[in-house]
Order: structure tokens, then sequence, then C-alpha cells
């Protein structure tokens, strides 16, 4: 693991998440649902005026550990930089959406939030937030690590796992020389 990628794709993550959060409000009013992601995340902690602080804080926070993550597991991801990052998008979307079951019967703040078992409404706007962090993420991880070592790196291994037996013995060397 390269911690300086990893940071990078923090800091990417943490940024899209807060692009994500930023555009909220618009794509509540366009979509026609009331869920908020940040007030889904700030109402478990508060239901005082302080939870859009503590919601914004931990939306970021989560992005910026998806970006750790996702750093890491670039290299092994198909397709140009937005590809990748929307496919991880995707991937985190489709993984947890099941869960609003859940949101639904045991958050605290339930009888103040949209109801999202479903919710087509909010199920295509949380697709949208993905999409747009998935691409933000992809562009900017990329960005930010495009000096880091990209491809995972390569092993010759023999069958029985411990490498190539000629190379350690010479004996690859000495065959390619009679």
């Amino acid at each position: 693991m390269d911690l300086r990628r990893s940071l990078n794709g923090a800091l990417a993550g943490g940024l899209a998440a807060g692009a994500w959060a930023a555009q909220q409000p618009l794509d509540k009013r366009v979509g026609g649902s009331a869920y908020d992601d940040v007030e889904l995340l700030g109402k478990v902690v508060t239901r005082g005026p302080g939870w859009p602080l503590v919601g914004a804080a931990l939306h970021v926070a989560n992005g910026a550990l998806f970006g750790a993550v996702y750093a890491q597991l670039r290299p092994f991801l198909p397709g140009p930089p937005v590809a990748r990052g929307v496919l991880a998008g995707m991937v985190e979307h489709f993984g947890l959406w099941p869960l609003v079951t859940l949101v639904d019967r045991l958050h605290p703040a339930r009888d103040e939030l949209p109801v999202l078992s479903g919710n087509h409404q909010a199920h295509a706007q949380a697709v949208w937030r993905h999409v747009l962090f998935g691409v933000a993420l992809g562009l900017l991880e990329a960005h930010l690590n495009a000096d880091r070592h990209v491809e995972p790196p390569e092993y010759e291994l023999s069958s029985n796992g411990f490498g190539d037996i000629e190379a350690a013995v010479g004996a690859a060397g000495a065959a390619g020389a009679s």
C-alpha cells in the first residue's frame, strides 16, 4: 500500500463528497424527493440545530474514506478515470441501497425523514449523486495520483508459488547462453 496514494484518494473523495452535498438542494428540487444524505447522517448524531454541520462533516469523512480505499483499488479497475470512478460509486450505491429498509425502521429521526424503501424518486437521486461523486472522484484521484505507480506490480510465480526456479538457480541464463 502506498500511503501517499491513499492520502490523495482521501482528498479526492472528500472533495467529491463535498460537491455531492453542495448540489443536493438543487437535485432535491429537481428530483422531487426530500431525501438528503447530510440530514440522514447528521440526525444520527444530533437532532438539534447542529445536524447540518455534523452531517456535512460525516459525509465528507465518508467520502474521504471511500476515496482512500478507491485509490488503492484503482489500478485493478478497468477503463479511464471517469468510468472507474462511476463504477466504484455504482457498486457502493447498489450494494448499500438495500439498507434503506433499516434506515426507515431504525433511524432516530425516521419520523422527520422521507421513507426511502420503494421511493423511486429518492433512488434516482441517489443514483445521480453517486454518478456525480464517481466522476469527481475518478478525475480528481487520477490527477492527484498522476505521478504514483499506476499498475499493480507484476510478479513471476511458478506453480509452487515460490517464483521462477530456473532464474533462481541460474539455469535460464545458462540455457539462453548455449
